[in-house]
């Protein structure tokens, strides 16, 4: 018998982890005091209060990642509703970390029991040919331009979780929820 289930690319960070999860960890390494409403683009640096070596950052973020995951805060409701979905729809996790923190996050499922049919570390932004190939038929993201591509490239709508940084326009299949119950709400009226 075929599965019946829909299927759904969910994002991890910022969408399944609270947005503001990381930010504590730079604050205590740069000494700031940046809050997730100083971050207006998808690039932490844009919420610093003083210009920081882009490439020195990046390597104290990349050799820190693995701790910082694995001690991210889910985003309220989302462990709650995720388990309601999880006898519904089909839950694949399409993520832009890199390969060499899937453990680490196959552990943080775990540890939080957080369901999952299938969790996927892409090491890239550019999530279209894994949602395709997925066959997933929503998607729940937080990074604007991502989500537009998802909408317009496989013509499914997506879900975009409202934050400081993702608040350019976008397309008619580009739903902006504020939280797991608006997008709870969404997706009981639509699928």
């Amino acid at each position: 018998m075929a599965n019946l289930k829909h299927r759904f690319g969910i994002d991890i960070d910022g969408t399944v982890t609270c947005p503001a999860t990381l930010i504590p960890h730079i604050n205590k390494q740069y000494n700031i005091n940046m809050t997730l409403q100083d971050v207006t683009e998808y690039d932490f640096l844009s919420g610093f209060p003083h210009p920081v070596d882009r490439a020195q950052f990046q390597a104290w973020f990349k050799e820190n990642e693995p701790r910082m995951y694995e001690v991210s805060e889910l985003a309220a409701d989302a462990h709650r509703i995720l388990t309601a979905w999880q006898n519904q729809y089909e839950l694949y996790y399409i993520s832009a970390r890199g390969e060499n923190v899937f453990d680490i996050t196959k552990n943080w499922f775990d540890q939080f029991k957080v369901p999952y049919d299938h969790i996927e570390c892409i090491g890239s932004h550019n999530k279209i040919a894994i949602a395709k190939m997925h066959a997933v038929e929503a998607f729940f993201e937080d990074k604007h331009d991502n989500a537009v591509e998802i909408a317009e490239e496989l013509k499914i709508p997506v879900i975009l979780f409202d934050t400081p940084y993702n608040q350019m326009p976008v397309p008619n299949n580009v739903i902006r929820v504020n939280n797991w119950v608006e997008a709870n709400d969404w997706v009981l009226k639509n699928f």
